[in-house]
């Protein structure tokens, strides 16, 4: 059975090399190869073959060339290239019978697979692995039988069992693995789809809901303001509230703008220490109504670019919702850490805290963890703005005990950094 054995180790290789092909494809994230790499992998994968064959004899050759020209000639659509490639290389191990059985079986097969691969691209999957197998099984069978033509008569029960076994096992367990990958890649392409559906969905209704409130509120004043006989203070009353509820309107179109295409209008050097405390002086007058304790320890260093107003407009809303977050008041920790590569900014606070599932929402358009009170804007333009100074933000919460938000930009390094520090 040396015949069985060594096309038997031979699957094995492929196999092997299968299973490292699918995991460069998931961990480089590509969802398919270029043409060009997928021919040069194949013909690398037929010289595989031709050159660990058995060869009892010098002119009969016993390999698993079939797998690599059944699937690429099925699944790919380079069956004739695939041949040629494979007529080439097997011409540099002799010009003898072999060669001639080769082309004899090969030539035909490369001229029907050019019109094979449409009709077989288009039955499904339950077909396409039976069909494979089956005329993995076809060739070995011509295979073994030319061969018993030329001389190898004494082997002829091994080769008869390794050409109708292996080569169909192999070309089986490669197409099954095609065909799973596949379906993972469409189902993943579906999911992504829908999600997107669904994200743009609930924003639209996120913001048209929010808009619609303070639109309504407005057309119901102007309907007032149409009486004639309407005193003026009442005039101006209702006039002051429409413009409230139309600033109101525009600040939610301005922070969906922002997270849909959040721009940095002036890049500058911000040292993240004097930024921060401007941010807590706005802010001090609604900790002390809320009796919330700012704690600071700021690194003395700290130099990042970014948009100044941006930057403002984003840790004036995680402060705001962390001040929110206390309402029996409590204590508000900012502190700051400078290394080599990034600054990090830390925010903690002793509030109420969020569950697992609030925080994995959390930065969502349409979910707040205030409940009718919020919109869910503020922390998704937050998330927007960080990723948009090349920064990145991670969450830490629990119920009860409070929210730490840590987020990190890169650092960058200037001697007016040093002298404003």
């Amino acid at each position: 059975m040396e015949i069985t054995k060594h096309l038997f180790l031979n699957l094995s290789v492929l196999i092997i090399l299968l299973f490292f092909c699918m995991i460069w494809l998931d961990q480089s994230k590509k969802l398919s190869m270029s043409k060009t790499v997928i021919i040069v992998f194949f013909i690398l994968l037929i010289w595989f073959c031709i050159q660990f064959s058995y060869n009892p004899v010098p002119y009969a050759r016993y390999d698993l060339r079939i797998i690599p020209i059944v699937i690429g000639g099925l699944y790919l659509g380079i069956g004739p290239i695939v041949i040629i490639s494979m007529l080439i290389i097997r011409g540099f191990y002799g010009l003898d019978l072999g060669l001639i059985e080769t082309m004899i079986l090969y030539v035909p097969l490369g001229i029907i697979m050019i019109n094979l691969y449409p009709w077989f691209y288009k039955q499904s999957s339950s077909k396409r692995i039976p069909f494979a197998i089956l005329l993995g099984m076809i060739l070995g069978i011509l295979t073994v039988s030319g061969m018993e033509l030329i001389n190898t008569k004494r082997m002829w029960l091994d080769a008869w069992f390794a050409y109708i076994v292996i080569p169909p096992l192999g070309i089986g367990i490669i197409a099954y693995c095609i065909e799973f990958f596949k379906r993972s890649m469409e189902m993943q392409q579906q999911l992504i789809k829908v999600e997107k559906l669904k994200a743009v969905e609930q924003m639209g209704a996120a913001i048209s809901h929010e808009i619609r409130n303070p639109l309504t509120a407005a057309s119901g004043f102007v309907q007032l303001l149409q009486d004639d006989y309407l005193p003026r203070n009442k005039r101006r009353e209702y006039l002051s509230i429409v413009k409230e509820e139309l600033n109101s309107a525009e600040r939610v179109i301005q922070d969906y703008l922002t997270f849909a295409k959040p721009s940095l209008v002036s890049i500058e050097e911000l040292n993240v220490k004097n930024e921060l405390k401007q941010i807590i002086n706005i802010l001090q007058p609604m900790a002390n109504q809320h009796s919330v304790e700012i704690i600071t320890d700021f690194s003395v260093i700290g130099f990042i670019r970014g948009d100044r107003q941006r930057f403002r407009q984003c840790f004036i809303n995680i402060l705001k919702n962390a001040v929110e977050s206390m309402p029996n008041g409590g204590h508000l920790y900012i502190e700051t850490d400078f290394s080599q590569d990034n600054v990090t900014i830390r925010v903690t606070d002793t509030g109420v805290g969020m569950s697992k599932e609030q925080l994995e929402r959390l930065g969502e358009p349409y979910y707040s963890t205030k409940g009718s009170k919020g919109t869910g804007l503020g922390m998704m333009v937050v998330f927007s703005l960080v990723r948009a100074m090349d920064g990145s933000i991670r969450v830490q919460s629990e119920v009860g005990v409070g929210t730490t938000f840590h987020i990190s930009f890169p650092t960058i390094t200037s001697i007016k950094a040093y002298k404003e520090s």
